[in-house]
């Protein structure tokens, strides 16, 4: 009897030893849990009846296994929802191919075609001018008129405005002292992916990340 409990404190301690080494290992999270299952089945059988083990160490070491299962399905779930956040923002991306968007914009690619745009009045204005700015500094100044608060809109003629081609930064100053976000219109070219999402080729504006269109299908292009 005496060589029988020699040998089942030996394999207990064995299983002890192998117990906490099987549970750090994260390569496959089933493959761990039948394993700890395996071992803490082969552990109780071979225990010594005159020194069981603590059943709350099992308790404890699985409650712990569990909830690193738990987190690995959690990470694979939120990278599988990126993937789709990612294709279904492409593919939306790309469906704006030849349709009118408007853009957020500091800057305007004049070439002869007429731009319509839209600012955001928070305060009325008496006095509301559209800034040009060219290359070389010199600013063309359109006088807007007197605007109410809201949504105010107005059109870049190029020709209109004896403006040749050109990048112009643009901006709008009102009598308030508020300087609104500009936002022009233009037609969708063509669409790129690139590592930090869709890049929209928008006709009077260039390159134009996909979080910087805050509307869709606005107005239609003046030729």
């Amino acid at each position: 009897m005496a060589s029988v409990s020699s040998t089942s404190n030996t394999t207990s301690n064995s299983n002890d030893t192998a117990l906490p080494s099987a549970a750090v290992n994260l390569n496959d999270v089933s493959e761990l849990q039948n394993n700890f299952i395996s071992l803490m089945v082969a552990q109780v059988q071979y225990q010594d009846p005159t020194n069981p083990a603590d059943s709350s160490q099992f308790i404890n070491q699985y409650s712990a296994l569990s909830q690193v299962q738990s987190l690995e399905n959690l990470n694979t779930i939120q990278k599988n929802s990126l993937v789709l956040s990612d294709n279904l923002q492409n593919l939306t991306a790309a469906g704006l191919v030849g349709q009118q968007v408007m853009v957020s914009a500091d800057n305007v690619q004049l070439d002869g075609i007429t731009l319509n745009g839209q600012a955001k009045l928070e305060h009325a204005s008496s006095t509301t001018t559209l800034q040009l700015t060219n290359a070389n500094g010199v600013v063309k100044e359109v006088q807007l008129g007197p605007q109410e608060a809201g949504l105010m809109s107005f059109t870049l003629d190029p020709e209109a405005l004896g403006l040749p081609a050109g990048k112009y930064d643009v901006a709008i100053k009102t009598s308030s002292g508020e300087i609104p976000k500009v936002e022009i219109g233009g037609v969708v070219s063509n669409v790129r992916v690139s590592s930090e999402g869709p890049v929209l080729e928008v006709e009077g504006i260039g390159s134009v990340p996909f979080y910087n269109i805050v509307e869709f299908g606005a107005g239609t292009r003046s030729a």
